[in-house]
């Protein structure tokens, strides 16, 4: 079937990706040379795929460009800060059909789209390590049957998904039916079709170790781009470290503090074998430990 249209969802706050996700939305990160967001809009133009819709909410106004570079079509989330990404899903709803679903986070190595797709699928990478990522376990014909949250040698959810028409009419009813039950804002769009894999047939899509990544953190990206060991382009990590007398490179182990709203007012890290906590407000490196 022929793709009618992708949307990148990039509404989220991202805050394990502190603190340059407090600075700067994550999908402006420049990786390798390229903004991730960019990457991904290219990537998709050169697959035929030039309908393409960003769900926006948190600094939206960074994308803003983005419609005069790209001729893309922004989409507003206003409930991104109090439901999880099932709340971008929605807001997209009228414009979802045979549609690519994305991460504006995720950066392809090698270009995974393309303008005719066979059935609805949810693209998987392959471990032989434990992991704490979403296993899928499938049919011979690959199709998926069942999704464990960790595992060892498995094939786990990671990047972009593809829906058909049916696999989104069924879908978006039954979200339509459960978007307003208490249990529903803090889930995945994943976890309501966990909840009814049965009904939403979809395949797997196994795609090469090493092709897809995602970065959660800052440790994350340093491994794949060294010159964020020294550099990230963070105003604030760089005032820890004149502060601190140390290289930004001593600066690792970062881990978002969230406050009773969940909403992230900081972040704790490592440096020289002592732990810190900044808060965003007091701007201001603590030694804790």
């Amino acid at each position: 079937m022929t793709v009618d249209n992708a949307i990148i969802m990039a509404a989220g706050t991202s805050s394990r990706f502190a603190p340059l996700s407090y600075e700067h939305h994550k999908a402006m990160t420049v990786v390798r040379g390229e903004v991730l967001i960019e990457r991904q809009i290219r990537q998709l133009k050169e697959a035929g795929i030039s309908d393409i819709y960003i769900v926006t909410g948190y600094k939206e106004e960074e994308f803003l460009y983005l419609k005069d570079k790209y001729n893309v079509s922004l989409i507003h989330n206003p409930d991104y800060i109090s439901r999880n990404n099932n709340s971008s899903i929605w807001a997209a709803r009228d414009v979802i059909r045979n549609s690519y679903i994305c991460s504006s986070d995720n950066y392809f190595l090698i270009n995974p789209f393309e303008s005719e797709v066979e059935c609805s699928y949810y693209s998987a990478v392959y471990t032989d390590k434990e992991t704490n990522e979403w296993c899928i376990e499938s049919s011979e014909d690959g199709l998926i049957k069942k999704v464990n949250i960790g595992g060892k040698n498995a094939w786990y959810m990671l990047g972009h998904t593809f829906w058909d028409s049916s696999f989104t009419e069924r879908f978006l009813d039954i979200l339509k039916k459960e978007y307003n039950l208490p249990n529903t804002a803090d889930k995945l769009w994943e976890s309501v079709y966990i909840d009814h894999i049965s009904e939403l047939p979809m395949k797997i899509r196994k795609y090469p170790e090493d092709s897809i990544y995602e970065f959660d953190t800052l440790d994350d990206l340093r491994i794949f781009d060294n010159s964020f060991i020294e550099h990230s382009g963070s105003a604030i990590l760089s005032v820890i470290a004149s502060d601190l007398k140390v290289s930004e490179s001593d600066i690792a182990g970062i881990k978002a503090v969230k406050d009773s709203t969940t909403e992230a007012v900081g972040f704790e890290f490592d440096c020289n074998g002592k732990r810190y906590r900044y808060r965003y407000n007091d701007k201001k490196a603590v030694e804790i430990s």
